[in-house]
């Protein structure tokens, strides 16, 4: 399946321009969109610089595109003001934009932040308790509350990505765990994009790992088979100093994301 004009939103982020050039296979045409600078548009591209709390900017970008890839908005905890306008806002507007427009398919790209409370070892499912670390892990939360009332409302079928640590090789033991290679993240958008009935439906973003703590078994229609594995990194990753014990990032799934702030509001 190709989608004949593909949307990716944060396109200038660290994820956005890999799969900027590894989804070129599965579209004819992609919409490239963020609010800062992005590289020019070469063939079959378009850019378009555009503000995600900007909902007028938005419903023109969405206009014409068959499928959104929504990585845009603030991509690590900040003060709640800092992540309103591009998490919050932002996703309402990308899902107005499609219901507008006539766009039937997402792949949104949530978090582990939406679950980063649950403890360290805990194997969890797409029917596990949310439990939100932070103002970013919250905004996640709601973006996945909100894609279920435009499926359930409007039919627009998405994929909420929970997506582990996506980096050219994991930093340390929780990412030994938490792990996407840049390879699997694309095998995983291909897989939404190219389904045939997505529905609603959450999936985890962790490579073949060794040791996991997600459970993708209930969107096993999906498909997505990651094929990688942080187990080459190991014996770099362990020769690093362990954390405490007594870390907040040692204990839960979110890391240091759950110590992150207090932020002032303004």
């Amino acid at each position: 399946m190709t989608v004949p004009k593909l949307l990716l939103t944060g396109a200038a982020g660290a994820l956005g321009k890999v799969l900027r050039e590894s989804l070129k296979p599965d579209c004819r045409v992609m919409r490239l969109s963020d609010k800062a600078a992005m590289a020019p548009a070469r063939e079959n591209e378009e850019v378009v610089e555009c503000d995600l709390a900007d909902k007028k900017a938005v419903d023109e970008l969405v206009r014409g595109c068959d499928a959104i890839v929504h990585l845009g908005g603030v991509s690590v905890e900040k003060s709640f003001e800092e992540v309103l306008d591009g998490n919050i806002r932002g996703v309402f507007h990308i899902y107005e934009g499609a219901r507008r427009h006539g766009c039937k398919r997402v792949v949104f790209a949530s978090s582990n932040h939406a679950i980063g409370f649950h403890k360290q070892g805990e194997m969890l499912d797409a029917n596990s308790l949310r439990r939100p670390d932070g103002y970013y892990g919250l905004s996640k939360s709601y973006g996945e509350d909100l894609s279920r009332f435009y499926f359930d409302r409007y039919g627009i079928e998405t994929a909420c990505l929970r997506i582990g640590s996506s980096f050219p090789e994991p930093k340390d033991r929780r990412m030994l765990i938490t792990w996407l290679s840049y390879g699997d993240l694309t095998r995983l958008v291909r897989a939404c994009l190219t389904v045939p009935k997505l529905g609603h439906t959450i999936l985890y973003g962790a490579s073949a790992n060794r040791d996991k703590w997600w459970d993708n078994s209930l969107a096993s229609h999906v498909g997505f088979e990651p094929q990688d594995s942080s187990e080459p990194f190991r014996a770099k990753v362990e020769a690093l100093p362990p954390l405490a014990p007594d870390d907040p990032a040692a204990i839960y799934q979110g890391g240091a994301f759950v110590k992150a702030g207090p932020f002032e509001s303004s």
